[in-house]
């Protein structure tokens, strides 16, 4: 029975997933959700060495990351094994790794090597500090990224200290830019015949996320702060509690500030020359905020959600992840997605947040068993019976 594609959209295309932990999941879940023929090279079972990266294969972040795939084993250290893959290698579009830089040198399988036997082979590799440089070879994890790359210092309330995002930012990001790089090294590819090799890192893409707190410094020497809920450089933007909880409120600009100190009923807000511009605003941003909050205390946060809606001001429910799926917008976007896995049941999973008109994207696999498709992927790149023999008896996958 052939594999079900995920979409249209880059069905074309076949990827050899090296891949493991986040970073690099994360970059070939997009190519797997568009379409792609995703094949997961994994170490065989008699050489791993305790549970592998990326927690229990049944957990939910290994079967959130590996939807839309098949698995393969494969020994890379073996001759065997190594000369199997260079095979795969002459077939497909796409191999993407995340292991440290020198690790693809060691085994042979870097950009030089695969092109010498597929000149339109893409590569892509994500590390934690980029191929080259004084940090090379240190390891990365997200957390190092997130306070190399500035964010812990702007992230929590002032004078707190460092704080990590809730998400694996660095790790996440460089996935998506890598998976974009991808694509638009096979849109260039249409063009020039050849592949090329892409590259990102923990790092990079951390720095990248910064924006225009990144771009206080560089074009104005400005080094940003912890500001907490408020907006950095917005006021009044934040948190502001209610009589049941808390809600955001985002009124930039002096249109929307007058919006809002009628919405409240606090005309007095608009005459008083402490607030008269925006940057009298954020000078004075804790008055605004406690004149702003002493308000909204006195209702519910659903009754000031929907008078601020009517009145044209920004502003939602803080949410926790269950309130998220239950929320009626949610639902109609559909992001939560079920598949049916092999024994019947289904399971439920974020879906991509992206929409095309004719060439959606499907969960349509859960991810697969180890080695699953093994025999199935050899044959459908032209390895006869008896070499599949021959690499099973060797061990090499």
């Amino acid at each position: 029975m052939p594999f079900p594609g995920a979409s249209q959209a880059l069905s074309r295309f076949t990827v050899l997933d090296l891949t493991r932990v986040r970073s690099g999941p994360t970059c070939v879940r997009q190519l797997g959700d568009w379409g792609a023929n995703v094949i997961k090279i994994e170490t065989p079972a008699h050489l791993e060495k305790g549970e592998g990266p990326g927690g229990p294969r049944q957990g939910p972040d290994f079967q959130n990351l590996h939807r839309n795939k098949r698995s393969m084993t494969l020994d890379l250290k073996s001759p065997q094994g190594l000369a199997a893959f260079m095979r795969l290698v002459e077939k497909a579009d796409v191999v993407v790794e995340n292991f440290r830089p020198d690790v693809k040198d060691r085994l042979g399988i870097d950009y030089d090597s695969l092109r010498k036997v597929n000149k339109r082979i893409v590569l892509a590799s994500i590390s934690g500090f980029g191929q080259d440089g004084p940090y090379r070879d240190r390891p990365g994890f997200d957390q190092i990224a997130q306070g190399m790359g500035g964010l812990m210092s702007i992230t929590g309330l002032p004078g707190q200290g460092p704080v990590r995002a809730g998400i694996p930012l660095a790790d996440l990001t460089a996935g998506l830019f890598a998976a974009l790089g991808i694509m638009s090294a096979l849109l260039e590819r249409e063009v020039s015949g050849e592949g090329q090799w892409v590259s990102t890192s923990l790092l990079q893409a951390q720095i990248f996320m910064l924006d225009f707190q990144a771009a206080r410094w560089l074009q104005q020497g400005d080094v940003p702060q912890q500001a907490g809920n408020n907006h950095p450089t917005s006021i009044p933007t934040g948190v502001f509690k209610t009589a049941d909880g808390h809600i955001n409120i985002a009124s930039t600009g002096h249109v929307m500030w007058e919006r809002l100190c009628k919405a409240i009923g606090a005309d007095d807000m608009l005459e008083n020359p402490d607030y008269k511009t925006s940057a009298l605003r954020s000078k004075n941003r804790d008055a605004v905020n406690a004149a702003i909050e002493a308000k909204t205390v006195a209702k519910t946060s659903a009754e000031w959600i929907d008078a601020f809606n009517a009145a044209g001001v920004p502003c939602g429910p803080i949410y926790a992840i269950d309130q998220v799926f239950a929320d009626e917008q949610v639902k109609h976007l559909g992001i939560a997605q079920s598949a049916r896995k092999p024994d019947g049941s289904e399971m439920m999973f974020v879906g991509q947040p992206i929409a095309l008109s004719r060439t959606p994207s499907k969960i349509v696999a859960t991810p697969p068993e180890l080695g699953q498709h093994t025999d199935e992927v050899l044959k459908e790149f032209g390895f006869a019976d008896n070499e599949i023999a021959a690499l099973h008896k060797a061990k090499a996958v």
